[in-house]
């Protein structure tokens, strides 16, 4: 074990120069500016102060950047796990009030050192297993509880926070005639300047330019003095060590919400790394990349910090940029910093009303319609597993639906292989005058008469012996006289000991019925495992071949000659060179 197999820095300092410091540095620049906004937003949807949201976008970027693996990822504040958070926390204290801070900065320590515990653990690659599905859902459930949580801030109105999303309506409903309507003008001109810059001037800071119409137009029409309220301006600009005391029966109560929140921050990192890492052709190990964003969050969290992860925006506006070394992220941070002294007292002239207004376009933009559509008219099971999802996010909690997409995933893929797929198989004439085998029911093909050729399409083991013990019986009894088996095990990697017994059996009925049983291996450890399970003893070594050719040639040996004398199908190219074979001799 090296020391920079745990310090990146030591990794990536030889590309470092005079020229990629000053990339980094301008990337950081333009990221500062983008961030603003960004993590005051962010944090009002957390339910923080907005201080909360700058300091995540400082600390965590810099811990991030030093011991994560990506080159080109800005960490910080983001809009799933600032729902989550928000989520998890409104039903234990009010958001905002001394309590609540005090239980996020435990929940984001704890997230940290669950994602470092894995990380160490090197179960990086574990994090892809979650389905696409599942994400996909788990951010549209969260977009709708952002916005439908800001409907109240975006109409002036005061309700109670916290519930499923039938319930937050509900008790909108009840006051949605205590509307304010200069907090509706300036909601909905903050989301409709957002919205614009973003389809006629994407290049443009739109949140920023949002921001700024919205505050514009609340002091042109003196908005304060008709009852909106403000953000309030930023007590500190420094995140100074704050060591949170919580019991324990706080920990074990903030346990399960910590690890649903270390489930999609991973989820979020590991994506957008390997992203960039593929694009910009560089490496990327997700295992210490969990580590960074495990220790940004255990340092965050004793620096009044949330829980925070890869942003995928501020990436892409890093990579666009022309960062070049991790320390973009650095000099992100140290550049919002010297903002913040600069502009920290306007922060206050702020209505909430508009950062309501914005933060209903963040939500909007975090549903991926396409994708959406595409898995709904793609695949069944995959539509099953993000309805569910999306159902338990909205209507039980948010971070729960993390936990039933990961269980729906594990259901089907359990479910889909234990049912591979056992499709009888004959040549097919190609354009090329070759043939290949394909699905004779698919292609409406011709069988041999005489020889069964199928293919195993998925595992054979435990699971999913019984269905495909099945389907061989079923397949077996459409033709008698196909007394000859040939199957090709197709993309096996090995078997278990009851797949070995089903190839063993279904051997033997072959030999019974006076047929005989071949197999197609490729795959090294699949012929390892069929000389360990001895099928290979029970079938013989002349009858376990390499390609589908070399069986079939040799199936024609065992053939009876006069249903093939009498058959004028031709399936195979071996039956020309059998007959040709024939007639010599005669």
């Amino acid at each position: 074990m090296r020391i920079a197999d745990y310090f990146p820095p030591l990794t990536w300092r030889t590309r470092v120069s005079r020229q990629s410091l000053g990339a980094d540095a301008y990337a950081g620049l333009i990221n500062a500016a983008i961030v603003l906004p960004q993590g005051v937003a962010f944090a009002t949807i957390a339910g923080l102060p907005p201080e909360f949201g700058l300091y995540t976008a400082m600390i965590t970027a810099i811990v991030a950047a030093m011991f994560g693996s990506s080159m080109i990822m800005i960490s910080g504040p983001t809009t799933a796990i600032s729902a989550v958070l928000f989520t998890t926390l409104s039903d234990f204290a009010a958001p905002g009030s001394a309590r609540y801070i005090e239980l996020a900065l435990t929940l984001t320590i704890l997230v940290g050192l669950f994602q470092m515990v894995g990380g160490f653990a090197r179960l990086g690659g574990l994090v892809s297993f979650v389905s696409h599905s599942v994400m996909t859902a788990f951010t549209m459930a969260a977009a709708i509880l952002i916005a439908v949580s800001q409907l109240a801030g975006a109409s002036g109105v005061v309700v109670e926070r916290g519930g499923n999303i039938a319930e937050r309506l509900e008790r909108l409903s009840l006051h949605i005639t205590e509307a304010n309507p200069y907090a509706l003008l300036i909601s909905g001109v903050t989301l409709g300047v957002a919205i614009l810059v973003q389809k006629f001037a994407p290049r443009l800071p739109g949140f920023l330019l949002a921001l700024l119409a919205g505050a514009g137009l609340a002091w042109f029409v003196d908005a304060a003095g008709h009852g909106v309220a403000m953000v309030g301006a930023l007590p500190n600009m420094v995140p100074s060590l704050h060591v949170p005391n919580p019991s324990i029966q706080d920990v074990a109560m903030l346990a399960p919400g910590a690890a649903a929140i270390a489930v999609v921050g991973l989820l979020e990192a590991i994506s957008i790394g390997r992203a960039f890492a593929v694009r910009r052709k560089e490496q990327f190990d997700s295992s210490q990349e969990m580590i960074g964003q495990g220790l940004s969050n255990v340092v965050g969290g004793f620096f009044q910090c949330y829980a925070g992860s890869g942003s995928f925006t501020r990436s892409g506006v890093n990579a666009t940029a022309g960062a070049v070394t991790p320390l973009s992220g650095v000099f992100a941070s140290l550049a919002l910093l010297l903002v913040l002294f600069f502009i920290a007292d306007w922060v206050a002239f702020i209505p909430q009303p508009a950062m309501a207004g914005l933060i209903l376009f963040v939500a909007w933009r975090l549903i991926d319609f396409n994708e959406l559509r595409h898995i709904i008219t793609s695949s069944r099971p995959e539509t099953v597993i993000l309805g569910l999802t999306l159902a338990a996010g909205l209507f039980i909690e948010l971070d729960f639906a993390i936990y039933v997409g990961v269980i729906a995933s594990l259901c089907v893929f359990i479910y889909e292989s234990s049912h591979p797929e056992l499709p009888v198989t004959a040549p097919m004439l190609q354009p090329d005058g070759s043939r290949k085998f394909r699905n004779v029911e698919r292609s409406n093909l011709t069988e041999c008469p005489q020889l069964l050729t199928f293919r195993l399409d998925g595992p054979l083991y435990f699971g999913s012996v019984e269905n495909v013990a099945k389907e061989y019986k079923k397949i077996s009894a459409r033709n008698p006289r196909q007394k000859h088996k040939l199957l090709y095990m197709k993309g096996m990697g090995k078997i278990d000991l009851a797949g070995a017994d089903f190839l063993i059996n279904a051997a033997r009925e072959a030999k019974a019925e006076g047929g005989s049983f071949r197999i197609v291996a490729l795959f090294p450890p699949l012929v390892a495992s069929l000389h360990r399970f001895h099928v290979i003893d029970e079938i013989g070594e002349d009858r376990l071949f390499p390609s589908k050719s070399e069986a079939v040639a040799d199936a024609m040996s065992s053939l009876d000659r006069g249903i093939c004398e009498g058959c004028l199908r031709d399936v195979f190219w071996e039956c020309d060179n059998v007959m040709r074979a024939e007639d010599q001799t005669r």
